[in-house]
């Protein structure tokens, strides 16, 4: 499998050499991060964005711990976002306790370049599976082909029109930012704006009929992004 060079990870790290050192290793692997010092700009930009992984420190001089943050991630919209702590508390109780409330990883401090990187990207893996077959009827991705059947129809779709569908479906139910399908779908050097994301979204509507009527519906997300889901009870 291809590795992905347009992973978004957010790093939540007030230590600044801390954050400068894994900050610039995850960039220098051709990822995006994003880097905050405190909850509150965590917060605020988990808000407008959306990540493929979030790292989170649990010990914060300044406001909320990282424990409340990762409550607090669980509790928005994207709460299925995969977490990993890389912190110092190295305790069994405090990692037992950071599984428990919803983290999906834990490392302790130093934490080691390579391996830091190698479970990033299993979790992203993990959250977005490369399945050669994606099945969501009436729809039917076959990725090796590149093409997408809809009732076992064919519908033509442009390349980026097929690679946005394709990571909408892979992401259902999950909230995703503009600027994260921006990145993902059209590459980490993107300067487009967000109108493009937009302009593709209503084709997909029309072509894939993913429409309030139907039984898969594309959302927007005020000044936000996109939202796939299934109509409750058409399972």
């Amino acid at each position: 499998m291809t590795e992905r060079q347009n992973l978004r990870i957010a790093l939540l790290e007030d230590s600044e050499e801390q954050a400068a050192r894994v900050g610039e290793w995850i960039e220098n692997k051709g990822y995006h991060c994003g880097v905050f010092s405190t909850a509150e700009d965590f917060q605020r930009a988990f808000r407008k964005t959306s990540y493929d992984v979030v790292v989170l420190d649990w010990t914060l001089e300044t406001g909320s711990s990282g424990l409340e943050v990762l409550h607090w991630i669980r509790r928005t919209l994207t709460s299925d976002v995969p977490v990993i702590f890389v912190t110092s508390r190295q305790a069994e109780e405090d990692i037992v306790t950071a599984l428990r409330a919803g983290a999906d990883d834990y490392l302790a401090k130093p934490v080691r370049q390579h391996e830091l990187l190698a479970r990033l990207y299993a979790l992203a893996r993990r959250a977005q599976p490369e399945t050669e077959i994606l099945d969501c009827p009436p729809y039917t991705f076959d990725t090796s082909a590149r093409e997408v059947r809809m009732n076992d129809e064919p519908v033509k779709l442009t390349e980026k029109e097929y690679e946005l569908a394709l990571f909408l479906f892979r992401n259902r139910g999950r909230v995703l930012s503009r600027q994260h399908l921006l990145t993902t779908v059209w590459g980490t050097s993107a300067e487009l704006n967000t109108r493009t994301v937009d302009t593709h979204a209503s084709r997909l509507r029309k072509k894939l009929r993913l429409l309030a009527s139907e039984r898969w519906k594309l959302t927007s997300i005020y000044q936000h992004g996109y939202r796939l889901e299934e109509h409750s009870g058409s399972r």
